[in-house]
């Protein structure tokens, strides 16, 4: 009987020590943010419809970067806002419908991911173009046909061309500018941009657990990688907008 009631004493102790030195720790770890909802939570349980991807928020000034509002019209002439797009998944690229280089490459991925989640009414495309000079409604409107573009939250949109480029360059941090010395006479980024429902920018992480932020848009899935050495991310971009479909 003593040999049983030193046993109990010593497993009390030992959970007395364990509760004294880590339990702290824990608390350390929550305050300092380092506990992050998927590992206090979903880590921990069957991922569900309701549960938190492990993609991160885009923070600026430590907020989560949010869509800016906006406002333009589509290629069926209907005015499209960024409260159109609430609720749903959605890839942002900027682009002109006579570029000559990168945007057929961009949107000839995007109509694969379109293919992909055919049927989804909760996904979409924002096409802005950084020329709507010439991109009128009636030329936005052949161009979605000529693609091969049918998902009815696909907008291709045109409108006041200081706020598209303001969008750009500011709400979205993706380069566009007019550049007579470019091919088209245009330079603009070749990523595209992933919105969650809520309106957020969100990424995956890379190696060093840092955001990515944008998924290249130019090289497909079946080249892999392109002559330069860049690899493809189309693949994790649909990886992605699957996760955030299912949050």
């Amino acid at each position: 009987m003593k040999k049983s009631n030193y046993s109990y004493i010593g497993i009390a102790f030992i959970i007395l020590v364990f509760g004294i030195i880590f339990v702290p720790r824990i608390i350390d770890r929550i305050t300092s943010g380092d506990v992050i909802r998927n590992e206090s939570r979903s880590d921990f349980t069957n991922k569900s419809k309701t549960a938190i991807s492990d993609l991160s928020f885009i923070e600026i000034n430590g907020e989560p970067k949010k869509v800016p509002a906006f406002a333009f019209k589509n290629q069926d002439g209907k005015t499209i806002t960024n409260k159109d797009y609430e609720g749903k998944v959605y890839v942002v690229e900027f682009f002109f419908t006579t570029c000559p280089t990168i945007c057929p490459r961009m949107n000839k991925n995007l109509i694969q991911i379109q293919e992909a989640f055919k049927g989804f009414e909760d996904f979409g495309v924002a096409s802005f173009s950084i020329n709507p000079d010439y991109d009128n409604q009636e030329v936005l409107k052949a161009y979605a046909e000529q693609y091969g573009i049918t998902n009815p939250n696909w907008h291709l949109m045109t409108g006041d061309k200081e706020a598209i480029y303001k969008l750009s360059n500011e709400g979205f941090n993706l380069y566009s500018a007019e550049e007579a010395d470019a091919a088209g006479g245009f330079e603009h980024s070749g990523n595209f941009a992933l919105i969650d429902k809520n309106g957020f920018l969100r990424s995956r992480r890379d190696n060093f657990g840092n955001p990515i932020i944008y998924y290249r848009g130019i090289v497909s899935e079946e080249e892999q990688v392109d002559e330069d050495g860049v690899e493809e991310e189309i693949s994790d971009l649909k990886q992605d907008i699957k996760k955030l479909l299912n949050e």
